[in-house]
């Protein structure tokens, strides 16, 4: 699938947070001193602007995290409803090899399991071994090439109802397999991104700064905010990256569909 380059997508996620956490940490201590050292030549009006600051800053950043986590969840939600819809299509077709006649019909069997042990074995696949991806791709659609031949022959030669309904099954099967290679590789746009993470890094400066006005550290609470964050962070990166991370895909219907399938 062509499109922009994803300079986020080939770092590990774990990476990406602990990288982020850093830079916090860095612009947070680096603000403190900034504020230690503004602390002597600061009015009491300008340290009410400097909290009414800090506390817009971390709303924005609220704002940002529950709008990419909703981003993330549901690109997760459309990729299982997406192996739902394919198992669904691929069962479908499955019933309606019985329509056909016994010379091709065990032929057909064999190349509908096929196909859907290659699909089963691609969404396994982890998104860093992307040529062995692309191969068991190509061999699923050379098996859905070799069905569709088939079905197109018979139709044209016998004809019929049932002819036609398994030629429509098999149609509904190829669209859900580009609905759900579509999703999969539909992320969150990375300016969302970068746009979370540099809010991210400011609000920490903003609260070393703070505590430097202050004259104190940052309190316990302040790391743990922070923490949190990253937390977030992580899992919506999560989310967001299917056959990478840890939260993956449930595959559970297709494997069902293909164990159905070799009990018969």
């Amino acid at each position: 699938m062509t499109g922009p380059r994803e300079v986020l997508y080939d770092i590990p996620s774990i990476l990406i947070a602990l990288g982020l956490l850093a830079l916090m940490l860095v612009a947070m201590s680096l603000s403190w001193f900034l504020g230690r050292r503004s602390k002597l030549n600061k009015s009491e009006e300008g340290r009410s602007q400097t909290t009414a600051v800090q506390g817009s800053m971390l709303g924005l950043l609220a704002l940002l995290l529950g709008f990419t986590f909703s981003l993330g969840l549901s690109r997760h939600d459309t990729r299982s409803t997406a192996v739902v819809d394919e198992a669904n299509a691929i069962g479908t077709a499955w019933l309606r090899t019985d329509f056909l006649p016994a010379d091709i019909r065990a032929s057909a069997k064999d190349d509908l399991r096929r196909y859907t042990r290659l699909r089963l074995e691609a969404a396994e696949v982890s998104a860093d071994q992307a040529q062995r991806r692309k191969r068991l791709v190509a061999n699923a659609e050379a098996a859905f090439a070799d069905l569709w031949e088939q079905a197109s022959t018979h139709a044209a030669t016998a004809g019929g109802p049932a002819a036609v309904s398994y030629a429509a099954s098999l149609n509904d099967m190829i669209d859900a397999l580009g609905a759900r290679d579509a999703a999969i590789e539909r992320h969150v746009p990375e300016v969302v991104l970068f746009m979370l993470f540099g809010t991210f890094v400011l609000s920490g400066a903003m609260l070393g700064f703070s505590s430097g006005l202050a004259g104190a550290a940052p309190a316990t609470p302040v790391y743990l905010m922070m923490a949190l964050i990253v937390l977030l962070v992580f899992m919506i990166i999560d989310l967001d990256r299917p056959r990478r991370g840890l939260i993956e895909v449930d595959q559970r219907p297709l494997a069902a569909v293909l164990a159905g399938m070799q009990q018969k």
